[in-house]
């Protein structure tokens, strides 16, 4: 089953791409940035549309603040800055002056989860649903590939909401999903990329291509057929999707770029059990722990977030 469509651009040039593409038509785009026009791949959108971009320095809480005050006049600001100061430094502003104060400021978390890699924990962002999913009145998107990337870029930009986008920093597939399977994008739905009837795994963000690349070999080498759920959209949950997959009784896998505690999976979790399901569970993501340093393909396998540390995890679970 083929499931992977060639393409190595980053999500966040795809990002990129995109934002351009609105801004020729539509000059209410505004992108403020924290020195981070660069490593957003935002220095073509500021060549094109010098006026429709702000350069606020190092100065997180300064870059939600300006944003905020765009979006409060009716613009579509882009407030994008790394994941790891953004949602740390600027907490505040995004509780108070975002969410609380109801103003569609689209929050962009760059070089997000591990992206970092060999900067340590100072740079890595493990934090960043968790605290902003015990935030009222703010989405959290996690696109998986380049399509979910154009997609949730495109339907940000008419949101009168607010929301929180993340990316990573490595290439991407154009699209995971399945020949075989077409669900359409759209943010607070979750999107099937392969079925499966033996075990599922719900992931999110960069995590999902490990997931494709595990069900490859289980399917391969174990004849162990796995359903996969791109949950781009970790609040608000899709409930409805995830129930009605559990159903089936079968051993259910969630898998993140971010802490065990208050992510995906804990979501997850607190929703089957509150249901009354009782399929075997397990969370992958990173553990409480000193993170590794690395690259983040080195810190993923160290973790077990890759294709054969998916697979193992899968058949432990089989034997339970």
């Amino acid at each position: 089953m083929e499931v992977i469509k060639t393409a190595t651009l980053a999500n966040l040039e795809v990002f990129s791409e995109v934002l351009q593409n609105l801004a020729e038509t539509d000059k209410d785009i505004m992108v403020v940035t924290s020195d981070s026009r660069g490593s957003g791949k935002l220095v073509p959108f500021g060549q094109k549309y010098p006026e429709q971009i702000v350069e606020v320095g190092i100065a997180e809480q300064n870059l939600v603040g300006v944003a905020t005050g765009l979006a409060s006049m009716g613009k579509k600001a882009f407030a994008v800055s790394p994941a790891c100061f953004l949602t740390a430094r600027a907490l505040e502003q995004i509780k108070n002056d975002v969410a609380y104060s109801d103003n569609p400021v689209k929050l962009i978390g760059i070089s997000a989860g591990v992206s970092y890699g060999a900067l340590g924990t100072t740079h890595h962002s493990l934090h960043d649903y968790a605290v902003l999913r015990a935030i009222n009145n703010i989405s959290i998107v996690a696109p998986a590939d380049n399509f979910e990337t154009a997609e949730a870029i495109k339907q940000a930009a008419e949101m009168k909401s607010p929301i929180y986008i993340r990316f990573g920093k490595k290439g991407m597939p154009a699209n995971l999903q399945s020949n075989e399977v077409d669900s359409e994008f759209k943010i607070g739905k979750g999107r099937i990329i392969q079925e499966g009837t033996d075990i599922t795994f719900i992931a999110t963000g960069e995590a999902v291509l490990p997931c494709v690349e595990a069900a490859k070999l289980l399917e391969n080498e174990h004849n162990i057929s796995c359903k996969i759920i791109s949950i781009h959209t970790i609040k608000p949950l899709d409930n409805e999707l995830l129930l009605a997959t559990a159903t089936n009784g079968k051993p259910v896998i969630t898998v993140e770029e971010h802490s065990i505690y208050g992510g995906l999976g804990e979501a997850v979790a607190s929703l089957l059990f509150q249901k009354g399901f009782t399929n075997k569970f397990k969370i992958i993501g990173l553990p409480d722990d000193h993170t590794v340093s690395g690259s983040q393909n080195e810190i993923f396998n160290h973790y077990g977030i890759s294709g054969v540390g998916l697979k193992n995890t899968a058949l432990n679970l089989f034997n339970l």
